[in-house]
């Protein structure tokens, strides 16, 4: 396997290019399934996730073009020959199960494997059944497939979802497109890639109102068309270059960066003492103390601090001055990064759902293991501060989410290498 190696202790300067935004792209490449005309979609992230969404959609039938090196993808579901996505290609992400609301939609019927990817809790699929069947689905589990049918078509109706689940409003979303009357999902997420998600569905001819609140009501049509859509910049990978020059010292762009897609994020990086300001190309950061202040941290869905920005905030929180509390409400067991922070000299204390950091002067370069996608990079950023090397294992985690980690942090100064495995 391959590995990422990095030497601490040069100051980042530069301009970082965010790329379009995985989670969102993971929603918009199934929505070609609600319709027999191409969906074209810009500024798609190249990364092995959208490989496994493509050989999904592939399995069923869709035909998936990528043009200008990936950056473009055509998608067209006119000749769609399955409806059943298998357990080898689904137990590889868990966003595979994006496809099962499209499918009952349009074709009133659906075998999907329940989903894999990363260890960080249970994400159970219950949400996204009990909302389907609310639809009219009849849907029945039996050796690990969701056997699902809709006889007659999906019908509108009233979803009040549990959770702020961002997949199950996704999968509604999707589905009651061409569901026969109105639905309206209560307590829908409101994550910019839903509000993405809609805006690629009304240019298909879908009718979407309250997308970014709460309430989102749609009114069912007969058909969806064609589209060309641009992927909405990734706010993750943008929260992540944005703590580079914290941790490492210097000023970094990222360009494609907005405020409005990471703005508790961006509150808590100013109580930390980080400057963040806008340009006409993104976002500018540097720091405006020695050392970082120490913040505590709630993870919540947006518009709060989001999950997926806890463990690279906490590689951050263990070089600032103080003591801060990170507690984690969104997934359980996403704390696994803290030991290996530990073996770089950090200190954290986890009990449950809440780790208490104090920062230290300087962490030491050690090999540490990524145990998940955001993990490996909080390891990489944490190595950027870090006195020696660091020698980041298991970094497969890291491409399913990240394009071209290595080149984007060394165009700005990062000492930092990929070593191709055995």
């Amino acid at each position: 396997m391959d590995s990422i190696v990095v030497r601490g202790g040069r100051e980042l300067n530069g301009r970082i290019d965010i790329a379009g935004a995985k989670n969102a792209a993971l929603a918009l490449m199934p929505a070609t399934l609600l319709s027999e005309e191409p969906l074209t979609l810009t500024n798609t992230p190249r990364l092995s996730d959208i490989k496994t969404m493509t050989a999904l959609l592939q399995s069923l039938g869709a035909e998936v073009t990528a043009l200008q090196d990936g950056k473009v993808q055509v998608l067209s579901s006119h000749g769609l020959t399955s409806t059943r996505a298998d357990y080898e290609i689904v137990r590889k992400m868990r966003a595979s199960n994006l496809v099962l609301g499209p499918l009952l939609a349009r074709f009133h019927e659906a075998t999907v494997s329940l989903p894999g990817g990363c260890a960080i809790g249970a994400r159970p699929m219950d949400i996204h059944v009990s909302a389907l069947e609310a639809m009219g689905a009849e849907i029945e589990l039996r050796d690990g497939y969701l056997h699902a049918k809709a006889r007659g078509g999906l019908k509108g109706a009233v979803v009040p979802l549990r959770f702020a689940s961002v997949g199950a409003t996704e999968n509604v979303l999707m589905a009651a497109t061409l569901a026969k009357g109105t639905t309206v999902i209560e307590n829908a997420a409101r994550e910019p890639e839903i509000v993405d998600l809609a805006d690629c569905l009304r240019a298909m001819g879908a009718q979407i109102a309250g997308d970014g609140t709460s309430t989102i009501t749609v009114q069912g049509v007969d058909r969806l068309g064609a589209a060309t859509h641009r992927v909405v910049t990734d706010r993750i990978e943008l929260g992540t270059y944005m703590l580079a020059p914290v941790i490492a010292g210097g000023e970094v762009e990222c360009i494609g960066g907005r405020i409005a897609l990471v703005e508790a994020f961006a509150a808590k990086l100013d109580a930390a003492g980080v400057d963040v300001t806008e340009t006409p190309d993104g976002l500018k950061v540097k720091r405006r103390l020695e050392r970082p202040r120490a913040v505590d941290v709630t993870t919540e869905p947006f518009p709060g601090f989001p999950t997926d920005l806890q463990a690279q905030m906490m590689a951050m929180l263990c070089i600032a001055e103080g003591t801060s509390v990170l507690e984690e409400k969104i997934f359980e067991n996403r704390f696994m990064h803290a030991p290996e922070l530990v073996r770089m000299g950090a200190d954290i204390d986890v009990q449950g759902g809440v780790a208490t950091v104090t920062g230290v002067d300087r962490l030491k370069g050690a090999p540490v293991m990524a145990t998940d996608l955001r993990a490996s990079v909080s390891l990489i950023l944490s190595g950027l501060a870090a006195q020696g090397e660091t020698i980041v294992n298991r970094v497969y985690h890291l491409d399913r989410g990240y394009e071209n980690v290595e080149d984007k942090l060394s165009a700005v100064g990062a000492d930092i290498e990929r070593v191709q495995g055995t």
